[in-house]
C-alpha cells in the first residue's frame, strides 16, 4: 500500500534527532526521504535506502529539489530553520505545490523547549500576526498551571559535541560533496576547530565566567543586561537591522553612555555557544574606552541567566529568545530586531538612550498569557541534543506532525497540543 504521507527531510540540528524522528514517522506508516548536502548530513542518517545525496552546485538545487518533490510524491517538508538558502528555496517550491512545511527551531522559551511550527519560524512565524487578545481568548478555557523554565541551558555540552562531530565528518570526507558550501561565512575546517576548542576549554571558561559573574552580583551597583547573540545565527542575520554584532554593540554602548545614570553599569552577556569567531571581547573593550565607561561595562561569556536577571534593571537585545526570561520576570525589555515576542503590550518602544534612562515596564499579565499560549501550541518540552531531551520531544512531536492542523489552529479548535506531566531536567 502506498503511504498517504511522504516526508522529505532536509538539514536538521546536529546529531541524530532527525534520524530518530524519521524512524517514528516510518513506524506510523509514512514514507521518509532525506536529502544530504555533505558528509555530516550523511553521518546522521543511517538508512542508506532513503538517503538522497545532493552533490551538485547550489545553482542546481531548485531544479533538483522540485524533481525530488514531484518524483517522490512528497506531501511534507521537514527542516531545521527556514532561512538558509537551500531551505528557503525548498519552502518556496513546497508552497507552490501545497505541501505541509514543518519547521523546527530552538525553543522560543528556552532553555528546555523546542519550537515546532508550520510554514516558518522566528520573523516568518505565524506568531508575528497573532495579537495578544486573540491569544488570551484561545487560552481562556485552559488550565493556567504551566511549568517555569529552569535556569539551565539543558544540553549545551551535547550541542557542542555534535557540532564537532558533524563538521569533523565533513572534513573526513571532503571529496564526496565537492560542490558543498556552508551557509555560514567561515569554512568547515574552522567550524570544526571552533567546536573542538569550545569543548576542550569549557572547564577554564566556566571558572572565568564564575569570577566575572561574581564581580557583577557582588558589586552592589544597579545594572542593565545586554543579551548578545551569535553573529552567524539565522534569526540575527535574517530579522535584524544590524549587519554584525559590532553594530549592535555600538548602538547599545553609545545609548547607555548617553542615557544611563552615572552610577549604573552595563553587563553584556554572551550567548552560551559563543566561540569567539566574532571579535566581541575586543569590540567591547574599544567601545568602553571610547565612551568613557571604564569600570562600568562588564562582559560575561555565557553562564546562567536567571541569577543575573533576578537583580537586573532591564534587558536589551536584537531578538534573542533569552529576552523572554526577562519578560517573565516583569523586566523592561528593548528588542531592536523582529521577534515572535514583538508585541506592544510588553516591549518598550523607546530609543536606546531613553530606555536606559527610564525603561518602561511590560504588561506582565499580557506576557503571561502569551507564554501560556506558546506552551499550549508550538513549544514542546525536550531538546535536540541530549538523549533524554530527544526522548521527551519525540513522545509528543510525531502526533503533532501527523495532525492536519498546525499547533495554532489546533488550539483555535479547542484542542491544545499534547502535553506530558513535564519533568524539566537535563542530561
Amino acid at each position: 500500500m502506498t503511504p498517504s504521507r511522504r516526508f522529505l527531510f532536509l538539514q536538521g540540528p546536529h546529531g541524530p534527532f532527525f534520524q530518530h524522528l524519521g524512524r517514528l514517522l516510518t513506524a506510523a506508516g509514512c514514507d521518509t526521504k532525506r536529502v544530504g548536502f555533505n558528509a555530516g548530513d550523511a553521518a546522521f542518517w543511517f538508512d542508506r535506502a532513503s538517503y538522497l545525496p545532493f552533490d551538485a552546485p547550489l545553482a542546481d538545487w531548485p531544479a533538483a529539489c522540485a524533481g525530488i518533490m514531484d518524483r517522490e510524491g512528497i506531501t511534507d517538508l521537514v527542516l531545521y530553520g527556514d532561512t538558509r538558502p537551500v531551505h528557503a528555496e525548498a519552502i518556496r517550491l513546497a508552497r507552490i505545490r501545497g505541501l505541509r512545511v514543518h519547521v523546527f527551531e530552538e525553543g522560543y522559551l528556552r532553555p528546555w523547549w523546542v519550537s515546532y511550527e508550520r510554514g516558518g519560524a522566528n520573523g516568518n512565524s505565524r506568531l508575528m500576526e497573532i495579537a495578544v487578545p486573540e491569544m488570551q481568548a484561545a487560552i481562556a478555557p485552559l488550565d493556567p498551571d504551566l511549568p517555569d523554565a529552569p535556569a539551565r541551558w539543558g544540553d549545551m555540552r551535547h550541542h557542542v559535541f555534535y557540532g564537532m562531530l558533524y563538521h569533523g565528518a565533513i572534513l573526513a570526507n571532503p571529496y564526496r560533496y565537492r560542490a558543498y558550501r556552508s551557509h555560514r561565512q567561515i569554512g568547515v575546517g574552522r567550524e570544526f576547530r571552533l567546536h573542538l576548542a569550545r569543548l576542550l576549554t569549557m572547564p577554564w571558561a566556566s571558572i572565568e565566567r564564575r569570577v566575572a559573574t561574581r564581580r557583577v552580583t557582588r558589586g552592589g551597583f544597579p545594572y542593565h543586561l545586554g543579551l548578545l547573540q551569535l553573529a552567524h545565527d539565522a534569526s540575527f542575520r535574517a530579522h535584524s537591522p544590524f549587519a554584525s554584532m559590532t553594530e549592535f554593540l555600538e548602538t547599545v554602548v553609545e545609548g547607555f553612555a548617553r542615557g544611563a545614570p552615572a552610577h549604573h553599569h552595563l553587563v553584556l552577556k554572551a550567548h552560551p555557544l559563543e566561540d569567539d569567531r566574532a571579535p566581541v571581547r575586543d569590540t567591547i573593550r574599544v567601545l568602553t574606552a571610547r565612551h568613557g565607561l571604564t569600570g562600568r561595562v562588564h562582559y560575561l561569556r555565557g553562564g546562567k541567566l536567571a541569577g543575573l536577571l533576578n537583580e537586573a534593571r532591564s534587558a536589551v537585545t536584537v531578538n534573542s529568545t533569552a529576552a523572554q526570561q526577562a519578560l517573565w520576570r516583569g523586566l523592561p525589555v528593548l528588542a531592536l530586531g523582529r521577534s515572535v515576542y514583538d508585541k506592544p503590550e510588553f516591549l518598550s518602544r523607546q530609543s536606546v538612550a531613553d530606555f536606559f534612562a527610564d525603561p518602561h515596564r511590560p504588561d506582565s499579565r499580557a506576557y503571561r498569557a502569551y507564554r501560556r499560549y506558546l506552551l499550549e501550541t508550538s513549544q514542546i518540552a525536550g531538546g535536540f541534543y541530549s538523549a533524554r531531551g530527544r526522548r521527551q520531544l519525540l513522545r509528543q512531536v510525531v502526533d503533532m506532525m501527523l495532525s492536519d492542523l498546525d499547533p495554532y489552529d489546533e488550539l483555535a479548535t479547542g484542542r491544545p497540543a499534547p502535553r506530558q506531566n513535564l519533568k524539566l531536567v537535563s542530561g
